[in-house]
């Protein structure tokens, strides 16, 4: 597979993007730069600060660790919980509708493209709207167990005072007082839906994802460097299968040199440029 790199999206790149992609069904993996807009920081984004996620192994570790992710995570999702899909988002589900896209994938965990209008959804690492007992395996919607939390700790600062991170946490400077949410069923572990840093994903969500690309004539990534190998399987699945992959993200992927094509570009307006050409 040739590689045909762009260091911007010009008109004509796009141009040529959109005849390379047109007439196929597309599968789409998105990455934090998806979100960036809806004012949700990137990790890896240029000016993004450097920061180490907790572990899931210490997570399990000990009360003091949850005391610091919960604190963090609830004052994260309020933030999620308020975030409006973008134009990126909206572009994507306006394809899917239209039969170009056969779905996302999507590395992020807002939930942002079901909000959007996007049916077909492949949530790889999770979304923070879910809440699951890690002794009984019970299921939870974010919001029940968010006003526990708020009821037992009405101290808990506003989302505007701290720092959200990508993943919905935040910064918490004081967690001694705070009261960790426990399973209402059986008093177990409760955690978030969500795939932590040192957690494998989980195998029928890959396979799902797999099989979405498995399914299509060409991979979009769109504002994902890459970072996690998950994502990166899913390229070399397109790359075996010899179709078109075209990477859209601001700055260097690993997988730039297996694209067919890089735009060093935003992902919504590139998307909606694209759109506009696909969707003729």
């Amino acid at each position: 597979m040739s590689t045909l790199a762009s260091p911007a999206a010009t008109a004509s790149s796009i141009d040529a993007v959109a005849e390379l992609l047109k007439g196929r069904t597309l599968a789409v993996l998105t990455g934090a730069g998806v979100s960036t807009d809806s004012g949700i920081p990137d990790y890896r984004g240029a000016g993004a600060p450097k920061r180490s996620p907790m572990t899931y192994q210490q997570f399990l570790a000990g009360e003091r660790f949850r005391q610091r992710y919960w604190a963090g995570s609830h004052l994260g999702w309020r933030a999620f919980d308020d975030a409006q899909p973008n134009a990126g988002h909206r572009i994507l589900a306006d394809l899917e509708q239209a039969g170009i896209t056969n779905g996302v994938v999507t590395q992020n965990v807002d939930g942002l493209h079901l909000k959007a209008g996007s049916r077909h959804v492949v949530d790889l690492h999770g979304s923070v709207d879910r809440v699951r007992c890690l002794t009984c395996n019970q299921s939870f919607a974010r919001v029940s167990v968010a006003e526990r939390i708020d009821a037992a700790n009405p101290w808990l600062e506003a989302p505007d005072a701290v720092t959200i991170n990508p993943d919905g946490d935040a910064e918490v400077a004081n967690i001694d007082d705070f009261v960790v949410p426990e399973c209402s069923v059986c008093g177990g572990i409760l955690k978030p839906e969500v795939v932590f840093f040192g957690e494998l994903v989980p195998s029928e969500k890959f396979l799902e994802a797999s099989a979405l690309v498995k399914r299509s004539d060409g991979l979009i990534i769109a504002g994902s460097s890459l970072a996690v190998n998950s994502g990166v399987r899913l390229l070399e699945i397109a790359r075996r299968r010899r179709i078109p992959v075209v990477i859209i993200n601001r700055g260097a992927t690993r997988g730039d040199a297996k694209a067919t094509v890089k735009l060093d570009a935003g992902t919504s307006e590139t998307l909606e440029a694209l759109a506009a050409r696909l969707l003729v």
